[in-house]
C-alpha cells in the first residue's frame, strides 16, 4: 500500500505495525501474550480442543478497594484487521503518549487479536473449513473470558471499537451491561446487517466461493477469487474525495490499485476471509439498545460508503440509547470515509468529552 497517498482501508489495514527506525516515535505496547482457551464451545455447537487468543497491551490494571478493575479500555479491531492496527503513529501517537487522552501511564489498554484474526485461532492454522464457523457472540464471549481469565479485568471504563469492532461495543454494552462504563463505537451502525452493506459482504464471499480453484477450502495457493473479494473491498472503504486527489490521473489510479491487489493476495487468506465476513451474519443488537446503562458516544463519518448518513438509522437508533449521543463526523480534507474511524485526530474531541462526562458523573 502507498503510504504517501495517506489513504486507510477501513475494514483491512494491510499494514502489520513496521517498527523501522524511520518511524515516528510512538509508544510501543508494553505487554504481550496468548490465552489458551482449551474446548471451547462455540454458539453453534461446535467446540475447538485448542483456542488461542492473542493480544497487546498498554500500561498496568488499577483496582479500587472492592477490587474492581477502574482503568481498563478494550479497544477492538474491524474485519481482517488484528491489534495491532492501532500501534501507529495515528492512532497509539494521538491517544497513548504522556498526557493524551488515553495515556498509558494511566490506563490499561486492551488489543486483543480476534479469533479468526491476527495471531490467534484461525482457519488458515490448518482446519481450513472444518473451523468452527465463529459469529460475533462467540468473539466477545472469547473477549470477555480473555479480560476475565487471562488478564484479571473485571470491569471495563471505556470499550471502543472500529467497523467491526464498532458492532462488537454495541454488543458488550448489551449482554454486559454492569462491566463497562463508556462505550465509543466508530464507523457501524446498531442493526442488522442488510441492504447494500449485506449484498457487498456476499459479493466479496461469493467471489471466492464460485471460483473452482477455491476448492471447498483446500486449495494449495490462494484461488484467484480472492482477488475479487479484496477489490470489493477497496470499493466498500473508499472515499471519493481522497482517491480523486491522490490518484487524480489514469496511470495513479492504475499503479496505487496494482500495489493495493498486489499487497491484498500477499495478506489475505480465502478460508479466514471467508469466515470474517460470514461471522456478522446474525449480528442485530437493536432490540436491546434502551436496556443499554453505559454512555455512548456514537461516531460515523459522512463519507463512510459502509454506513451512508443518508439512510438516517443511525440518528434514528441512538434515540433509544438512554446516555447515547451520536456524532456524524462531516466531509472534510482530512476524513477517510470509513477509514476516518482510525484517526483520532479527527475525532479525539469527542472522545475527550466523554472523558470528561464520565469524570463529572
Amino acid at each position: 500500500m502507498n503510504r504517501k497517498a495517506h489513504f486507510l482501508v477501513p475494514i483491512v489495514l494491510f499494514a502489520v505495525a513496521v517498527f523501522a527506525q524511520d518511524q515516528p516515535s510512538f509508544p510501543r505496547p508494553t505487554g504481550e501474550g496468548n490465552y489458551v482457551v482449551h474446548n471451547y464451545r462455540f454458539q453453534d455447537g461446535e467446540t475447538l480442543p485448542t483456542l488461542n487468543l492473542h493480544y497487546y497491551t498498554y500500561g498496568t490494571p488499577r483496582y479500587d478497594a472492592s477490587g474492581r478493575t477502574t482503568n481498563a479500555v478494550l479497544i477492538l479491531h474491524g474485519t481482517g484487521g488484528s491489534g495491532l492496527q492501532f500501534v501507529r503513529p495515528q492512532f497509539a501517537g494521538v491517544l497513548f503518549g504522556p498526557g493524551q487522552l488515553l495515556d498509558a501511564s494511566k490506563y490499561f489498554i486492551i488489543l486483543p487479536d480476534n479469533v479468526g484474526h491476527g495471531k490467534s485461532s484461525k482457519p488458515s492454522d490448518g482446519l481450513h473449513m472444518k473451523f468452527p464457523h465463529y459469529d460475533y457472540a462467540d468473539m466477545v464471549a472469547l473477549q470477555h473470558l480473555l479480560l476475565t481469565q487471562a488478564l484479571k479485568v473485571n470491569h471495563l471504563k471505556i470499550v471502543m471499537g472500529t467497523s467491526m469492532g464498532c458492532m462488537h461495543s454495541w454488543m458488550w454494552v448489551e449482554d454486559y451491561p454492569d462491566f463497562v462504563d463508556d462505550a465509543v463505537p466508530l464507523a457501524c451502525l446498531p442493526v442488522q446487517i442488510a441492504g447494500r452493506n449485506r449484498m457487498m459482504r456476499r459479493m466479496a464471499m461469493d467471489s471466492i466461493t464460485m471460483d473452482p480453484a477455491w476448492d471447498h477450502g483446500e486449495y494449495k495457493q490462494q484461488p484467484p477469487g480472492l482477488r475479487g473479494a479484496i477489490e470489493m473491498l477497496l470499493i466498500m472503504g473508499s472515499s471519493p474525495l481522497q482517491m480523486q486527489k491522490n490518484f487524480p490521473t489514469a496511470q495513479k489510479a492504475d499503479a496505487f490499485l496494482e500495489n493495493f491487489l498486489a499487497n491484498g493476495m500477499k495478506h489475505y487468506d480465502a478460508n479466514d476471509f471467508l469466515y470474517q465476513f460470514d461471522a456478522s451474519r446474525d449480528y442485530d443488537p437493536s432490540a436491546k439498545l434502551g436496556d443499554i446503562k453505559a454512555r455512548v458516544y456514537f461516531i460515523n463519518s459522512a463519507d463512510d460508503y459502509i454506513n451512508p448518513p443518508e439512510l438516517g438509522i443511525a440518528q434514528r437508533e441512538i434515540a433509544k440509547v438512554k446516555h447515547g449521543r451520536f456524532i456524524l463526523l462531516p466531509i472534510t480534507d482530512k476524513t477517510r470515509g470509513h477509514g476516518t474511524h482510525t484517526l483520532p485526530a479527527i475525532w479525539g474531541k469527542y472522545l475527550g468529552e466523554l472523558l470528561h462526562e464520565s469524570a463529572a458523573n
